[in-house]
Parts: C-alpha cells; sequence; structure tokens
C-alpha cells in the first residue's frame, strides 16, 4: 500500500493535468456562456500540451544539436548513443499546437463577439431560442 501510495506521489504532475482536464471538460460540458466554454477548451488544450511535453522528457539527455555535450572534445560522434539525446519532436508539434490554440481561442472570441452583436446574448439557450424565433 505505501509503495502504490510513493508511486502516485511520484507521478503528481500526471495527476495535475488529470485535474486541469477535468476542469476545462466540465466547462464545456456544464457551462452555458460561450466565453466560459471557450475558456474551458483553452484550459483542456493547455492540460494536453502539457502532458506531451511531460511525457517527451528524458532525464540526463541533451538536445541533438550540441556537440560532444556528453563528453570532452576527444569522444568520436559513433561513441554516443542515440539514447543520449532528447528527442524534440514532441517539443515542437507542442509549440506548434501552442500557436494553433490561441490562433483558435482569437476566432473563437471574434465569433463570440459577433454573435453577441446578432443576439445580444452569450448564454446558449437564449441564443438557441432566439434562433428558433427568428426561423418561424
Amino acid at each position: 500500500m505505501e509503495q502504490l501510495l510513493q508511486e502516485i506521489v511520484a507521478k503528481y504532475n500526471y495527476w495535475l493535468y488529470i485535474i486541469l482536464m477535468m476542469i476545462g471538460l466540465y466547462a464545456i460540458i456544464s457551462k452555458n456562456n460561450l466565453i466560459k466554454k471557450l475558456v474551458g477548451m483553452n484550459i483542456f488544450q493547455t492540460a494536453i500540451i502539457l502532458f506531451f511535453i511531460s511525457i517527451s522528457y528524458k532525464e540526463q539527455a541533451t538536445i541533438p544539436i550540441i556537440r560532444n555535450a556528453h563528453g570532452p572534445g576527444h569522444v568520436s560522434p559513433e561513441a554516443i548513443q542515440a539514447t543520449a539525446y532528447m528527442n524534440p519532436l514532441p517539443h515542437v508539434l507542442m509549440l506548434t499546437a501552442i500557436v494553433v490554440s490561441v490562433a483558435t481561442f482569437g476566432v473563437a472570441l471574434a465569433i463570440a463577439v459577433k454573435v453577441y452583436g446578432e443576439y445580444e446574448t452569450l448564454e446558449e439557450d437564449e441564443i438557441r431560442t432566439r434562433i428558433r424565433e427568428k426561423i418561424k
């Protein structure tokens, strides 16, 4: 039991990501205000990005562009194993995901402003009611 507790505590960052994801998911599902839904979506995306960055971390690894980072200058490149390097691909992909997330959030806020200008509310139920009234 104690070992299980130690393993759970050792992975506290993963629990934090799960909590952030659940907060974002709760906001997306339960809130009626469009801005609150957008903030929930942003929290959810941030949790996923943090998770991917966290799982790509490697202890005592270096980035592949640094020459001879693991020893003196006389070490040949063949002597350095590939496991000594950190894979930069997840970090690059998450950097791209951050840019897409910010752009998505900006466009969604612009659409929310247009919706507010048209219906004078950001509450989902009221917008749906007013759309039905316009159709009839």
